[in-house]
């Protein structure tokens, strides 16, 4: 008999609830506010706060804090645009800090 494998999903590390599933990384070398992060093409259970622009080191985007629908922790962010030419792929993408979540089903 075959086993079931679910999705490889990623929770909150603070509550577990799930926010972003493994096969929707774009890439693992990007660097959060606390250490290493991971560019993600979707998000769910997540709450996108209010727009603001940053000077990130890449240049300047418009982003928004994205938090954890259940806890309300700050796990990230999503680029809401980008004003250089070579980072406009990052819009409506979304940034998940290492630290902040867990892996789920792996």
């Amino acid at each position: 008999m075959a086993e079931l494998v679910g999705p490889r999903v990623y929770s909150c590390s603070n509550c577990r609830n799930h926010v972003c599933l493994h096969d929707d990384i774009i890439s693992k070398a990007f660097q959060g506010r606390n250490g290493r992060a991971f560019l993600f093409s979707h998000a769910m259970n997540v709450v996108v706060g209010a727009k603001e622009d940053r000077h990130l080191l890449t240049g300047l985007h418009t982003v928004a804090d994205v938090y954890c629908s259940d806890c309300r922790e700050v796990l990230g962010w999503k680029y809401e645009r980008a004003y250089e030419e070579t980072q406009k792929y990052k819009e409506g993408k979304f940034i998940f800090e290492k630290s902040k979540i867990i892996k789920e089903n792996w």
